[in-house]
C-alpha cells in the first residue's frame, strides 16, 4: 500500500474545502462539478470531486452528498501530525471557533502536544505535535 488518502462526502463542499483551506492551508485542486452530466442532474454546481493538497504528503479528497441522508460524526478519528507547536494551536483554535472540543489541547504523557476536536461537519480530528 502506498497511503491512505482520506476521502470525505461533505454537504456544501464547495463551501467547505474552503473552510478546510483556511484551517489546513494548501491548494485546491482537480476540481469537478456535477454540470452537465446526466447522472447528476439536479445537483448542478455540486462538487463531484475535488482536493485540498495541503502539502506533497498530504491530500484530503472531498466530494458533495447527493440526495442522501448524512449522520455526522463517526468511530472514525483523522489524526494529522502536525509540525509545530504554533500550527497544532492554530488548527486546534479554528477547528473549535464552530465545532466542539473532546480533549482540550494539552502536553501528553508521550511528549506531544494533542487534542481532539470535531468540527463543523461532524469530522473529528484528533490532532497531535510530538516535541
Amino acid at each position: 500500500m502506498k497511503r491512505i488518502v482520506p476521502h470525505l462526502r461533505i454537504k456544501n463542499c464547495k463551501e467547505e474545502i474552503e473552510y478546510y483551506k483556511e484551517v489546513f492551508g494548501g491548494e485546491i485542486k482537480n476540481t469537478q462539478l456535477s454540470d452537465g452530466i446526466e447522472m447528476f442532474k439536479g445537483y448542478e454546481g455540486k462538487y463531484i470531486h475535488a482536493e485540498l493538497h495541503i502539502n506533497e504528503n498530504c491530500i484530503l479528497y472531498m466530494a458533495d452528498v447527493f440526495g442522501e441522508e448524512t449522520v455526522q460524526g463517526t468511530s472514525i478519528l483523522l489524526g494529522p501530525d502536525l509540525e509545530s507547536e504554533e500550527e497544532i494551536t492554530n488548527v486546534y483554535e479554528e477547528l473549535a471557533k464552530d465545532g466542539e472540543i473532546k480533549m482540550e489541547l494539552q502536553d501528553t504523557f508521550w511528549g506531544a502536544k494533542h487534542a481532539i476536536v470535531t468540527d463543523r461537519n461532524g469530522i473529528t480530528w484528533e490532532l497531535n505535535f510530538t516535541k
